[in-house]
């Protein structure tokens, strides 16, 4: 099972910017797409962005289309989230999480993601 440690969240003006990392260990990287998912507050986890295991693929969530970007290094294990133009409704949780294989379909399938990290906390203020 791999293992996956978010980093880099934290508060930032609407209109800023973020970067989160994700941090894999434990398996080898390169077997697993890569998903990321945030929670609001009284709501479901949703679908953010979700990368295929050469990051030739990215997949993105029509609320954070041309905002964000989801990029991979194997070499480090590692998946980020860029996060731009950010407004007060991206304020929640960000999970990144670990499908072994493909990208699963749906890709927006929590039940099919084989890891989880801890999350990060985003928080936007306008």
């Amino acid at each position: 099972q791999v293992q996956l440690v978010e980093s880099g969240g934290g508060l930032v003006q609407a209109g800023g910017s973020l970067r989160l990392s994700c941090a894999a260990s434990g398996r080898t990287f390169t077997l697993y797409s890569m998903g990321w998912f945030r929670q609001a507050p009284g709501k479901e986890r949703e679908f953010v962005a979700a990368i295929n295991r050469s990051g030739g693929n990215t997949y993105y969530a029509d609320s954070v289309k041309g905002r964000f970007t989801i990029s991979r290094d194997n070499a480090k294990s590692t998946v980020y989230l860029q996060m731009k133009s950010l407004k007060p409704e991206d304020t929640a949780v960000y999970y990144c999480a670990a499908d072994w294989g493909e990208l699963p379909r749906p890709i927006a399938n929590l039940a099919a993601y084989d890891a989880w990290g801890q999350g990060a906390q985003v928080t936007v203020s306008s």
